[in-house]
């Protein structure tokens, strides 16, 4: 299943709701990006997939800042 490499973050089960107000269920995708950044510590590119929310929050902290948060080793990468 895809799913965002630091994060986790999968699809969602949601309702969709007709005019009738019937509700039948539906899955609900995260916008997922198959990205290649570059980590300064290492030196090199790193191909992951992340989701736009990821992206826009490594822009503002930096790629090894945030995958140290959620306790990413980007060196296996």
């Amino acid at each position: 299943m895809a799913s965002s490499e630091i994060t986790g973050v999968r699809r969602k089960i949601a309702h969709k709701v007709s005019h009738s107000n019937i509700k039948t269920k539906r899955w609900q995708f995260p916008n997922l990006q198959e990205r290649r950044l570059f980590v300064p510590e290492l030196g090199r590119f790193v191909r992951i997939v992340v989701s736009t929310r990821d992206l826009r929050t490594i822009d503002r902290i930096g790629i090894s800042a945030y995958a140290a948060q959620y306790g990413l080793d980007l060196s296996r990468l």
